[in-house]
C-alpha cells in the first residue's frame, strides 16, 4: 500500500513536472504570439499609415493633375481664342493684301496703257514735225524722238512722259502762234547757199528776201508720187508777191511802221 501511494505520489510530481513545463511553454507561446501580434499590428499601423499617405498623396496628386488639366483647358482655349482672332486678322490683312495688289495690277496696266498711249501721240507728234514747216526740224525731232526712245525702253516714267510731252507740244503751239524773223543761211532751188532774212508766220508758211533785196522765195508744200509731202522754194513770185513779202520783212525788221500787210499767199499742195 505504501508503495502505490509512494508510486502515485511520485506519478503526481512527474505529472506537475510536465504540467508546469508545459504551462511555461505555454507561456513562452502566447508571450511570442503576443509578440508577433505586437509586431504584425506596428506593421499594419505603418502599412495604414503608408496607405494613408500613399492615398493623401494620390488625392493631392489628382488634385493637382485636375487643376493642372484645367489649366491647360483654359489656356488651350484662349490659345484657341487667340488663334482664331489672328485667323481673322490674317484673313483681313490677306484681303487687304490682295485688294492692294489688285489696285497695283489695276495702277500697272493703267500706267502701261497711258505709256502706250503717250507713244502714240509722241509718234504721231513726230509725224507732224516731220510733215510741217521746215524750221529747225532736227532739234524739234530730236527732242521729240529721244522722248519716244524713253518711253518705248521705259526709261522714262509715265509723269516724266506727260512733262515731257506737255513741253514738247507747247513749243509746237508757240512756234505755230509767234511771227519769227532771222537772219540765216538757205539754199535756194538751183542750189546757191546764201544769207537772207527768213520770215515765219507760225506753222503756215515761211518767206525769204536776200540781203540785197533782190531774190525772194516762199515755201510751198508738194505731195510727190509716193504720197509724202515734200517743202520747196517757189521763187517765180508776181510783183505783187515780192512787195507782200518785202513790206511783211520791213515791218518786222522795224523798217516800216506797224501795218496791215495783205499776203497772198498759203501753202497750197500741189502735186509732182
Amino acid at each position: 500500500m505504501k508503495t502505490i501511494l509512494v508510486l502515485f505520489a511520485l506519478a503526481a510530481l512527474v505529472f506537475a513536472d510536465d504540467f508546469e513545463t508545459q504551462r511555461a511553454a505555454l507561456i513562452a507561446e502566447k508571450s511570442n504570439i503576443e509578440n508577433d501580434i505586437k509586431k504584425i499590428n506596428t506593421q499594419i499601423a505603418q502599412t495604414d499609415s503608408i496607405t494613408k499617405a500613399e492615398k493623401k498623396f494620390s488625392s493631392e496628386q489628382q488634385t493637382r493633375q485636375k487643376a493642372d488639366i484645367d489649366r491647360r483647358k483654359s489656356e488651350i482655349e484662349q490659345l484657341s481664342q487667340k488663334l482664331s482672332e489672328v485667323s481673322a486678322e490674317m484673313g483681313k490683312e490677306k484681303s487687304l493684301i490682295a485688294n492692294s495688289q489688285v489696285k497695283v495690277e489695276n495702277v500697272s496696266s493703267t500706267r502701261t496703257a497711258l505709256s502706250a498711249q503717250l507713244i502714240v501721240h509722241c509718234r504721231k507728234l513726230e509725224d507732224f514735225i516731220k510733215t510741217s514747216l521746215p524750221w529747225d526740224t532736227e532739234v524739234r525731232l530730236e527732242r521729240t524722238a529721244a522722248l519716244c526712245q524713253d518711253l518705248e525702253n521705259n526709261a522714262a516714267t509715265v509723269e516724266e512722259g506727260f512733262s515731257r510731252l506737255r513741253t514738247i507740244y507747247m513749243e509746237e503751239i508757240r512756234l505755230g502762234d509767234e511771227v519769227q524773223i532771222s537772219s540765216r543761211a538757205i539754199t535756194r532751188n538751183n542750189g546757191d547757199v546764201m544769207n537772207a532774212h527768213v520770215l515765219r508766220i507760225g506753222n503756215q508758211w515761211i518767206v525769204y528776201q536776200d540781203d540785197a533785196g533782190l531774190l525772194y522765195g516762199v515755201m510751198s508744200r508738194k505731195k510727190n508720187k509716193d504720197g509724202k509731202y515734200e517743202y520747196m522754194w517757189k521763187e517765180n513770185l508776181s510783183f505783187e508777191e515780192r512787195q507782200a513779202v518785202k513790206t511783211a520783212i520791213d515791218v518786222k525788221l522795224s523798217r516800216k511802221p506797224p501795218q496791215m500787210v495783205v499776203l497772198p499767199l498759203s501753202l497750197s499742195i500741189s502735186e509732182q
